[in-house]
This record gives structure tokens, C-alpha cells and sequence, in this order.
């Protein structure tokens, strides 16, 4: 419980930057379909990192009954007109896969259910008198 308590007031967090990591991050949207991020690796003085490769990431929203969902995906590309390129396919391949995910977590919660006469079901005691068990003053 005390170790959850210093989590929650951020005593024991290390929230140091890696300064080898550093990244500017910028945004491209055509409005309409979704969002490209790309991530350009930068050094400490914010000057382009050319050791390091562009990293591209796409956004899209699928609707679930219980509202949009944002999906998240790489984009493997070299450059931003490729990344445009490849949006289609790899936003394709993150829904089938995300769609394939939310099935698998609604089966596993279906099989979790028990229902009498299933294995595994035990009926509430009756405590002799019949009844629900609940005791009204």
C-alpha cells in the first residue's frame, strides 16, 4: 500500500529525460483521412540528428459502440511522401489487427461468464430456509 501511496504523490519516480533520445515531433493531416507524426531524432542543441532515421507514425479512429477509438501505428518509410504512400496500408493492417484484439478480449470475457448447468457453477447457499441468504431487519 505505501509503495502505491509514493507512486501516486511521484516519490520515487524517475522522471529524467534521456538526452541521447531526443526527438521533435511534428504533425501532418490532410483533414480528411487521418494524421501522420513524425518524430526527427535531434541533439542536445536541437540540431537535426542525422545518425538517427525519421520515425513516422499514423493516427486513424475506428467507431465502437462505445465511441471513436484512436489507433496508433508505424509507418515504415524513408521520407513524408512515402509515409503519405503507406498510410493506407498500414492503417489497414493496425484496424484488422486491433478489430482482431477487441474480438479475443470479448471471447475471453464471454468464457468467463457461468451459467448453470456449466461446469464450474455452484449455486448460492440457501441457508435451510430457502430464500436469496439476504436478512432483512
Amino acid at each position: 500500500m505505501e509503495e502505491t501511496q509514493n507512486t501516486k504523490s511521484g516519490e520515487g519516480l524517475d522522471a529524467q529525460m534521456d538526452v541521447s533520445s531526443l526527438y521533435r515531433e511534428q504533425t501532418f493531416t490532410d483533414r480528411k483521412v487521418g494524421i501522420i507524426t513524425t518524430l526527427t531524432p535531434v541533439l542536445p542543441d536541437g540540431s537535426d540528428d542525422k545518425s538517427r532515421s525519421v520515425i513516422y507514425s499514423g493516427e486513424a479512429h475506428i467507431m465502437t459502440q462505445m465511441g471513436s477509438l484512436p489507433i496508433s501505428f508505424e509507418i515504415k518509410a524513408s521520407s513524408l511522401e512515402e509515409a503519405v504512400k503507406n498510410y493506407g496500408t498500414a492503417a489497414k493492417e493496425a484496424v484488422e489487427k486491433t478489430v482482431q484484439e477487441l474480438q479475443e478480449l470479448r471471447r475471453q470475457a464471454a468464457s468467463k461468464l457461468v451459467v448453470p448447468g456449466q461446469p464450474g457453477f455452484t449455486p448460492p447457499p440457501t441457508g435451510g430456509a430457502g430464500g436469496s441468504g439476504l436478512v432483512m431487519p
